[in-house]
């Protein structure tokens, strides 16, 4: 399956939540590339790299987040995969 890019940005009560982390443990299981950032608005953003349908399991994921967060709504953008990571990271 090709790969794909999901620029995705989150939305609601998730900073906080170990909303990062979480997604850094998740994207590392799946062998998905990027990164995830907390964003001074309270959102939450992040890149996510690899085949798509592990892609969309991670930005599926994102619509309800870890315990303790409270997802309002998501914003997907996908885009080209650049292949630029060799990992996925927390940008802090």
């Amino acid at each position: 399956m090709p790969a794909t890019r999901a620029h995705v940005y989150v939305h609601g009560r998730v900073q906080g939540v170990f909303f990062r982390a979480t997604t850094r443990d998740k994207a590392i299981a799946l062998g998905v590339k990027g990164w995830v950032k907390n964003c001074l608005d309270g959102c939450v953003e992040a890149v996510f790299e690899g085949e798509k349908d592990i892609v969309e399991k991670i930005v599926n994921w994102c619509k309800k987040g870890p315990e303790g967060a409270f997802v309002n709504h998501i914003d997907v953008h996908w885009e080209k995969c650049s292949g630029e990571f060799d990992e996925f990271s927390v940008i802090y």
